[in-house]
């Protein structure tokens, strides 16, 4: 999209870390070794400390203390632990502006990556492919509020439920959060998967080619959205996206995860 580079050629990106750098090469290659993306991250004392201290908290509830790298790669597994190290990296280089509460914000990234792992198992995808391309889906909002930060209030502006902040923020500005995110996940060389999935978070239904993944983030960005959920909040979702993953709503009910449960921050803002 060549509208969006022009658009992001005002905005200081982020520098992402070496580290992440390395995390990402590993996403492209399916073959990556469990030590290899051990030794990545071993390499990052901080990092390695906030992963161990989210390795012993409530979020997996493990029966026995998890005091070394091996050991939560062993234990939690190692996709997992790339997901959340490579979140760490991206809540440490990503500034929000005033006017986006932190504690808010990350919370709603954290639910989104909640939900997409949730529906992607569901569906019998990547899970934690969904996880990550979750928790980055709403970086572009911070990007559009660096480059034309009077529009945040009429993006954030109260009431914003479901669906309503992407649709201000193509008003407002010419893209969603989520086209901007999947340009900048582009220029760091995210599988293209992710790129196209993120490209598509907002709208799914209105790019060229379908992406599955680019449903399921957007259905897990409109569970993040709803302010309270009741027994009839699935048949919410916008039918024609549930209808195109084959999803069956009936059977996900009794499974919906609490989002208190799923939308801990302490990894990123601890």
């Amino acid at each position: 999209m060549a509208e969006i580079s022009v658009f992001l050629q005002s905005v200081k990106l982020p520098v992402m870390p070496e580290v992440a750098h390395a995390l990402i090469r590993t996403l492209n290659n399916e073959d990556a070794e469990v030590t290899k993306v051990r030794d990545v991250i071993a390499k990052d004392p901080a990092l390695t400390a906030t992963l161990l201290r989210m390795a012993n908290s409530a979020i997996f509830g493990l029966s026995r203390t998890v005091d070394t790298l091996d050991k939560a790669v062993s234990v939690v597994g190692m996709s997992h632990i790339r997901a959340r190290a490579l979140s760490i990296c991206m809540a440490n280089v990503f500034v929000l502006p005033p006017g986006i509460h932190r504690l808010e914000f990350w919370r709603n990234s954290m639910a989104c990556a909640g939900y997409a792992h949730w529906l992607a198992a569901a569906l019998q995808m990547d899970e934690q492919q969904a996880w990550l391309t979750g928790m980055m889906l709403r970086l572009g909002e911070i990007t559009i509020a660096q480059h034309s930060p009077e529009l945040l209030p009429g993006i954030e502006k109260k009431p914003c439920l479901p669906g309503m902040r992407w649709q201000r923020e193509r008003q407002l500005a010419g893209f969603d959060e989520g086209q901007i995110t999947a340009e900048i996940a582009k220029r760091w060389d995210f599988p293209d998967t992710m790129v196209q999935a993120l490209r598509a978070g907002g709208a799914p239904l209105a790019t060229p080619e379908f992406s599955r993944l680019g449903a399921v983030v957007h259905l897990a960005g409109w569970l993040a959205d709803t302010p309270t959920f009741a027994a009839d909040t699935l048949t919410q979702l916008p039918v024609p996206v549930v209808q195109a993953l084959g999803l069956d709503l009936q059977t996900l009910t009794a499974s919906i995860p609490d989002a208190d449960a799923i939308s801990d921050t302490s990894s990123l803002i601890g």
